[in-house]
């Protein structure tokens, strides 16, 4: 990722962060109303889980320049989802209604820009958890 698509990354994180709550609750509600099925795989009070995918996004953004530095952390994480049920298609889908809740929470401050450059970095974000998730299946055989 170029140093001009993490600033555009790190600038509209810090106009979404004092909205993270709001980001996380349009989030889930995008995510279950596009996949009612992944609703199982979350506890009943959303509360912690919503507070720790923020800590992740915002973890990202501080590495934005340096994903790699996340990988191992990552790719345990997607040995952990792994176990929760998350499958391959499952990213995807997680991907893009990412990219649109925080389009809706940034509001007219969103562009085609912004949106390229946060799928860029969750596609990096994915890839590193689909290996973990691999590793998990290897470990399962």
């Amino acid at each position: 990722m170029n140093a001009q698509a993490v600033a555009r990354i790190r600038s509209s994180y810090e106009l979404l962060a004092p909205r993270g709550n709001e980001l996380m609750d349009t989030f889930y509600q995008m995510l279950f109303a596009a996949a009612p099925a992944v609703r199982a795989m979350f506890p009943k009070d959303m509360t912690k889980q919503k507070g720790h995918l923020l800590a992740a996004v915002g973890l990202v953004v501080k590495h934005a320049s340096n994903l790699e530095a996340l990988s191992g952390a990552l790719m345990d994480m997607g040995e952990r989802h792994a176990g929760y049920g998350a499958r391959g298609e499952h990213y995807p889908v997680v991907r893009d209604t990412m990219i649109a809740a925080l389009a809706r929470t940034a509001g007219p401050a969103w562009n085609a820009q912004l949106a390229a450059d946060w799928t860029a970095a969750l596609n990096a974000v994915a890839s590193a958890m689909l290996k973990g998730a691999e590793r998990a299946g290897r470990k399962a055989a």
